[in-house]
């Protein structure tokens, strides 16, 4: 029999966007990076959440904390994304780290990161213009966001 994993015990009726952490492994800490309130008819659009995975994921790999990053991608669902980092990492600095990355992410121009045919498996589809708007919007959403509002 298949266990119901912690994720699907989040009662995604009530969840809304911020930063929460999703679950602990060991010296890893799952953050969920929640973007959109799930089930409201407004998601991530594929362009969008592709563009902004490579900004990210680039960003995140290339700051101070590189080494404490082990794994940046989006949910299926579309309404965010997890960060996986080690434990050693303060929540302050999580929060600092996201900021920094989404600020990035919204004022971005140029070439994306791995964004050509031999670096990604979907290369065309990117949609810069919507990843820069749907990073700025999340960057009001990790404003509101302290340490405290952690919890799901």
């Amino acid at each position: 029999m298949l266990r119901k994993i912690a994720s699907f015990t989040v009662d995604h009726d009530k969840l809304r966007p911020g930063l929460y952490v999703s679950r602990v492994d060991r010296d890893c800490v799952t953050y969920d990076l929640r973007m959109k309130t799930p089930n409201a008819g407004d998601y991530l659009l594929p362009g969008a959440l592709h563009t902004l995975e490579h900004l990210i994921a680039t960003w995140v790999r290339s700051s101070e904390r590189s080494d404490e990053v082990v794994y940046f991608g989006p949910m299926g669902c579309r309404t965010g994304f997890y960060l996986i980092l080690r434990d050693s990492v303060e929540k302050a600095d999580v929060l600092q780290l996201c900021r920094g990355a989404f600020t990035f992410a919204a004022s971005f121009s140029g070439h994306i990161p791995g964004a050509r045919r031999a670096e990604c498996g979907n290369y065309r589809a990117h949609d810069l213009p919507g990843a820069r708007r749907e990073a700025a919007a999340y960057c009001a959403v990790l404003d509101a966001c302290g340490t405290d509002t952690f919890d799901y």
